[in-house]
């Protein structure tokens, strides 16, 4: 069990997406407002590892122009959510407003996200035990990878919010928030030709 705990929390606390949106959400609106979207982004991967180890994962397996498509979907919502968030005002500085991640789109992002899929595949044919008793495993596992997800992507919400004090200037926030429009750019792009 330790290894897949050890892969469960590298994998939820790595850069990527869904860890940039929050973070970038908490900068703006903090913690509590970001939590429904850091909620449905962990239930919505845990429930992939759940759905993976039932056997709708092999889809992607077996049917690869599935997963193309849901490769160029993701990365082309991802790719307009980082135009979005360059072009955005210093929201926390300027009183201006700009559109949530909310607890959707954040699950909407892990159906979307091949690599949530290939993760979950992993996690299956990797930890989970063969036998009779293997969804029951693989609900645990879930289980577990929910637990350190949320921990891992509140991390992520709490640095959020320290970079409203990081970054005191209106022209320093929007360095920072372009930098992680290209870092999300970046991570999806990344996924994409890996």
């Amino acid at each position: 069990m330790m290894p897949f705990l050890l892969f469960a929390f590298v994998a939820s606390i790595t850069p990527g997406p869904t860890n940039i949106l929050i973070l970038t959400n908490s900068q703006h609106y903090g913690v509590k407002a970001t939590l429904p979207a850091l909620v449905s982004a962990c239930l919505a991967a845990s429930a992939i590892v759940l759905v993976s180890g039932a056997g709708a994962g092999e889809v992607l397996r077996q049917y690869p122009l599935a997963r193309q498509v849901m490769s160029w979907a993701g990365v082309l919502w991802l790719s307009w959510m980082s135009w979005q968030l360059y072009c955005a005002p210093a929201v926390s500085l300027s009183g201006q407003t700009q559109s949530r991640f909310t607890a959707r789109a954040a699950a909407l992002l892990q159906v979307i996200n091949p690599k949530t899929w290939m993760m979950a595949l992993a996690v299956v044919s990797l930890f989970a035990p063969g036998g009779k008793d293997t969804l029951h495993e693989v609900a645990l596992m879930a289980l577990c990878f929910l637990v350190i997800s949320v921990a891992c992507l509140l991390c992520w919400a709490w640095l959020g919010r320290a970079a409203n004090r990081l970054f005191r200037t209106t022209r320093a926030m929007v360095r920072f928030q372009r930098l992680m429009a290209l870092c999300l750019l970046v991570s999806a792009w990344a996924g994409m030709l890996a």
